[in-house]
């Protein structure tokens, strides 16, 4: 809003007394100072609705209250109580502040609007999930089907409207990979259309499975956001990508100002959600969040790219999955269930090895931005 404001009134005040005293306006036509601004405005913002937020949350009675069967089950009760009556639904914080300072710094164009759109539905089906556990007081939330079933949907939506948009289909028929300069295949629409459901899916989850800690997911969320701030940047910028030898996509700049907007909306929650939390995401946030990042890795082109970059979410998923695989298997072979982990996700497998919380969440943001080095250095080792 700010940028079509600012042209409005440079446009009525050429050529009048006005000019001159309207010119620093022009500066709003940089996608780096709308990023600085909504960066700063998406942190001040949740620094000021968070205390509201969650007395309202309290009000609500939309505390967990409910145990956590898995990790009761591994040996985590007297932590979990420690935190029960800890409002929850807290990202509804996170996804107001970057939704309403997206609309007032970036240009409205078409990535921006899938973007912010992606980001409400998933929002609903976190506040549904989160809803269901507290009204069933189980911890059960909703079904795996349902949540699958919508963030499929969600993520297929998107990479058809991709697929059919004349230009922006070689991001869906075009399949690159980091540190390579050219496409590894050309007109696979098919394995396009996978890889985006994948990305954006599994980036989801995986951001859901990592939120076990105080500050872990929203902390290494701001990590990964930093990585495409500049991504987004060199994505939309032509000479940039061209001199890179990155995917150019027209229009991706204005992600820049997403990303800035969710750097400072996360770093905002954080104040509150750091150790020891005085609200928790919940899945409102966090499957939000996480389809934000693996939307924006498809849109400039670079859904592999978030791997490197969400290095830690991943080490999260795959630690969930192995250890459920390996379960089944052992039960099925021998009768009983064997584990790799003490506990999964792996975030608690160490928690079982002796170290604090603190240390756990620290330790993981180190490798965090390790993985984020990583995933930069592919724009010149190629």
């Amino acid at each position: 809003m700010f940028y079509y404001l600012s042209q409005y009134l440079l446009t009525w005040s050429a050529g009048t007394e006005w000019a001159d005293t309207l010119s620093p306006l022009r500066l709003f036509r940089y996608i780096t100072f709308r990023s600085a601004g909504a960066a700063m405005t998406a942190l001040i913002l949740s620094w000021w609705m968070g205390p509201r937020v969650i007395a309202w949350l309290k009000r609500l009675r939309f505390g967990q209250e409910y145990a956590d069967k898995a990790e009761i089950g591994g040996g985590l009760a007297a932590r979990i109580l420690s935190k029960r009556g800890t409002p929850t639904m807290g990202g509804i914080l996170v996804v107001v502040a970057l939704n309403l300072t997206t609309l007032l710094w970036a240009q409205w164009n078409t990535l921006v609007q899938l973007t912010l759109l992606s980001v409400v539905v998933l929002t609903g089906l976190g506040f549904y999930d989160d809803y269901a556990k507290i009204s069933q007081q189980s911890g059960g939330g909703a079904r795996s089907f349902i949540k699958l079933s919508v963030q499929g949907a969600l993520a297929l939506f998107i990479g058809l409207y991709l697929w059919y948009v004349p230009s922006t289909r070689s991001l869906i028929t075009e399949i690159t990979v980091p540190f390579l300069k050219r496409p590894v295949l050309t007109s696979a629409a098919v394995v396009g259309l996978a890889l985006t459901v994948l990305t954006i899916v599994g980036s989801s989850n995986a951001v859901n499975l990592t939120d076990g800690l105080d500050g872990l997911a929203i902390g290494c969320t701001v990590i990964v956001s930093f990585v495409f701030l500049v991504l987004t940047y060199l994505a939309g910028n032509k000479n940039a990508s061209a001199y890179l030898q990155i995917p150019h996509v027209v229009g991706a700049g204005e992600l820049t100002v997403f990303c800035a907007a969710m750097i400072g909306a996360g770093l905002g929650f954080l104040w509150f959600n750091c150790h020891p939390a005085q609200v928790f995401m919940g899945d409102t946030g966090s499957l939000a969040l996480g389809g934000a990042l693996g939307i924006i890795a498809v849109l400039i082109h670079q859904p592999l790219v978030l791997v490197l970059a969400g290095g830690v979410f991943v080490l999260e998923a795959l630690s969930v999955i192995l250890q459920t695989t390996w379960y089944r298997y052992t039960k099925l072979r021998y009768g009983t269930g064997a584990r790799l982990f003490l506990m999964a996700p792996i975030h608690h497998h160490f928690e079982k090895k002796g170290w604090y919380e603190s240390q756990v969440v620290m330790r993981f943001y180190i490798l965090g931005v390790l993985c984020a080095v990583v995933a930069l250095s592919t724009l010149k080792i190629r």
